[in-house]
């Protein structure tokens, strides 16, 4: 599985961006689904985590509220809608897939199998 992650950009406070994550492989629509993020000189965080039909969502305490993780299977994509965004949401977005299905570890980076390159986002103030 390669997975693929764009919408990354410059935002000011307050604004939004829209991730996608492109996944290839034919079991895409089986795996738990992720976004984490790092920081500079920071340990890769926890964003959000989707399971195999989009009917249950997780997310880090730090975006309750402001983002929202969804997906469509029939495009082997997953996105990451971020809403009133802030300077301390600036990094490195990561996507990630795990493909046991298993969501009692969405929150674990270990966890997941596989991982994209990494978009960057920049919240000015």
């Amino acid at each position: 599985v390669q997975l693929q992650a764009s919408g990354g950009g410059l935002v000011q406070a307050g604004g939004s961006l829209r991730l996608s994550c492109a996944a290839s492989g034919r079991t895409f629509s089986s795996y738990v689904m992720g976004w984490f993020r790092q920081a500079p000189d920071k340990e890769r965080e926890f964003v959000a985590a989707i399971n195999w039909s989009g009917g249950s969502t997780y997310y880090g305490d730090s975006v309750k509220g402001r983002f929202t993780i969804s997906r469509d299977n029939a495009k082997n994509t997953v996105y990451l809608q971020m809403n009133s965004l802030k300077p301390e949401d600036t990094a490195v977005y990561y996507c990630a897939a795990d493909r046991s299905s298993d969501t009692n570890y969405v929150s674990v980076r270990v966890a997941y199998d596989y991982w994209g390159q990494g978009t960057q986002v920049t919240v000015s103030s």
